[in-house]
């Protein structure tokens, strides 16, 4: 519970709050230049899931993220979630499935505005992104560190 109090309410309290001040300030045809050549404000309506797939199927993603927030809160009460990795991977989780769960059923579709150009392929630019997709991401990798720790863990003895 402190977790959840501590990193999932702030991170989707941030989440909503770029989203609003970016739908107040920045046009959909506008691109505020942060970093000329390399970061970029833009506001961007995303219907799909991550780089446009599944585009207008607004509803399927909002069932999907219903489920995932039950079934993670449920994992969650049964202490699926017990190592310091994999905690805080389920509250970052939860704030992202959170944050865009609230704009799909707010604006039908989920406010995107971080835009990176990395000038490589595939990368030209990278697709625009929000607080709530990056906390996603970053629990995957928790989830992952959290897997390679406790695999080393079974192996060594005495630990």
């Amino acid at each position: 519970m402190r977790l959840f109090l501590a990193l999932t309410l702030p991170l989707y309290a941030l989440d909503q709050l770029t989203k609003w001040l970016v739908l107040r300030f920045i046009g959909p045809e506008d691109d505020i230049v942060a970093v000329p050549g390399f970061f970029y404000l833009v506001q961007v309506h995303n219907t799909g899931a991550a780089f446009g797939m599944l585009t207008n199927n607004n509803l399927f993603f909002v069932a999907l993220s219903t489920v995932a927030l039950v079934a993670l809160a449920v994992f969650w009460r049964r202490g699926a979630f017990a190592d310091r990795w994999t905690s805080i991977g389920a509250a970052l989780l939860m704030a992202g499935i959170l944050g865009n769960l609230t704009d799909r059923l707010v604006h039908q579709f989920v406010v995107d505005f971080l835009l990176f150009d990395l000038h490589v392929m595939f990368a030209h630019p990278w697709p625009a992104f929000n607080v709530a997709d990056s906390c996603i991401c970053v629990a995957a990798g928790l989830f992952v560190l959290g897997s390679l720790f406790e695999k080393k863990r079974a192996i060594l003895p005495g630990r």
